[in-house]
């Protein structure tokens, strides 16, 4: 759900409430592309005893290995890898990026001074922030 949201692939607007249940709900169109992010992620290749293995098929593995725990055939279960990679927007080096960025600089970028002064004030937090599509285009556009 993060990585539709920090893509780009869902947008606040592809959702709509219903009052009856109090239920948010997805957009038709907002629920294939959630489904294909979905699918390119459990299409990933992920290392995994030794071998890159796809998401889904680890999950599959975990299931059986935790069947096999349940049932008292095992001794042993770990649960905790693989684990996800999830990446931030918000990682050190934008951070890095953000606070050298330079007045002139942001200016070619069309990164306005109220914008840049916002970036660089929650750069400086360690807290997780979020940055607006188009920012992240103009900050990349600048990376080689």
């Amino acid at each position: 759900m993060i990585q539709a949201f920090e893509s780009g692939t869902l947008e606040l607007h592809d959702f709509y409430f219903t009052g009856d249940d109090y239920r948010y709900r997805f957009e038709a169109g907002a629920k294939q592309r959630f489904i294909d992010v979905l699918r390119e992620g459990f299409n990933s290749g992920v290392g995994y005893k030794g071998c890159v293995m796809k998401w889904d098929t680890v999950i599959q593995e975990k299931t059986a290995e935790l069947a096999r725990y349940l049932a008292g055939r095992s001794r042993r279960g770990d649960f905790a890898e693989p684990a996800p990679l999830l990446e931030r927007i918000d990682n050190r080096t934008i951070r890095q990026m953000i606070l050298s960025l330079t007045q002139s600089e942001a200016r070619r970028r069309r990164i306005g001074k109220s914008t840049l002064h916002h970036l660089r004030k929650k750069a400086h937090d360690d807290s997780s922030f979020s940055i607006y599509r188009k920012v992240q285009q103009r900050l990349a556009a600048g990376v080689s």
